[in-house]
């Protein structure tokens, strides 16, 4: 599984890990029921804390995305993909609705907003 940690983000390090794996599920890149790295793993493979990897899931399993089976591990939820959508399309309205702010006070056109989008959208690709 390949998660990206950024050291110089703002976000939480189990945060980061957290989206990403709530990304994958919700694309379901990851399976239900699909057994997810222990937590001495997937701390090792990130080169970080056992701590932040074991708040990423307990993060997770609060949220409904994960289940952990006690002696087993951590697997994959059955989730509402409708409702996990909804949630982050909910995150992306309230990123886009500070941008739209910023770029009004500032006095960039909606045109120019709209172009640094699509620049946007398709370097991620």
């Amino acid at each position: 599984m390949e998660i990206i940690i950024s050291n110089s983000s703002d976000v939480p390090i189990y945060e980061q890990i957290k989206e990403q794996i709530k990304v994958k599920i919700i694309s379901n890149e990851l399976k239900e029921n699909e057994l997810l790295p222990s937590i001495r793993t997937l701390a090792k493979d990130l080169r970080c804390s056992v701590i932040t990897t074991k708040n990423a899931y307990e993060e997770l399993v609060k949220e409904g995305y994960v289940k952990n089976v006690p002696s087993k591990g951590f697997y994959v939820a059955k989730i509402n993909v409708d409702l996990a959508l909804e949630e982050q399309l909910n995150k992306i309205e309230n990123f886009l609705d500070k941008a739209v702010h910023i770029a009004i006070i500032n006095n960039v056109s909606k045109k120019i907003l709209k172009n640094m989008i699509d620049i946007l959208y398709e370097e991620e690709k």
